[in-house]
């Protein structure tokens, strides 16, 4: 399939042969959910713990003896039963929230929402960025000519020009990545994707498409 190359200033420049897989995988909305699920989960920290009874300080010591006191028995003073005591059945820090999933499923996955998005003309190749600039006021007006700012959207920088990225920290409702680091979150994050022709190669190359 052949896609429309833009400048940066939104004229044609020229077309390209996109890769088959970044434009014709079919549309797999429980795969795309599954690897969704996956990267939320393997970003996800166990943030709460409560200590149990073997972790709260002290309680060493029976507090009093078994018999001859008249009042319940106790081993420790870090029981469940007793305030200041062990948590039962608390949060873990140890609990392991990470899921897995084969690299051909997630690949699959990523070009699967990379595909609906050439489907709904959501993506945009401009040949190159270089000649923006590098203040954030220049690149903003860039934007608007390809995108609606109101609408979340990301941009996709070759490496050689990833620096350029940094301009783009202060605008509203825009993100970048690089090109080894795409993933379905962000991608079904952002309505509108705007690529690099040059990084485009880099996607071939770092999933082997």
């Amino acid at each position: 399939m052949k896609v429309d190359i833009l400048n940066y200033k939104n004229e044609k420049a020229g077309t390209m042969e996109m890769p088959e897989l970044m434009v014709a995988t079919r549309w797999n909305p429980d795969l795309v959910h599954q690897a969704l699920v996956t990267h939320l989960a393997n970003k996800r920290d166990p943030w709460a713990h409560a200590k149990g009874r073997s972790e709260v300080r002290g309680g060493g010591k029976k507090p009093w003896k078994q018999k001859g006191t008249g009042r319940a028995r106790h081993g420790s003073i870090r029981s469940p039963l007793w305030k200041g005591g062990g948590v039962t059945h608390g949060p873990s820090k140890d609990r392991d929230f990470s899921k897995k999933i084969n690299k051909k499923m997630k690949r699959i996955a990523i070009f699967s929402v990379f595909s609906k998005k050439f489907a709904d003309n959501n993506v945009v190749v401009v040949d190159s960025f270089a000649k923006v600039g590098t203040k954030t006021k220049e690149w903003a007006d860039a934007l608007r000519k390809f995108v609606d700012l109101r609408s979340k959207t990301v941009v996709i920088f070759s490496t050689e020009n990833r620096q350029l990225s940094l301009a783009l920290g202060n605008i509203k409702n825009v993100d970048t990545l690089n090109p080894a680091s795409i993933n379905v979150y962000d991608l079904m994050k952002y309505k509108n994707v705007i690529i690099e022709q040059s990084a485009i190669a880099e996607i071939e190359q770092h999933y082997k498409i």
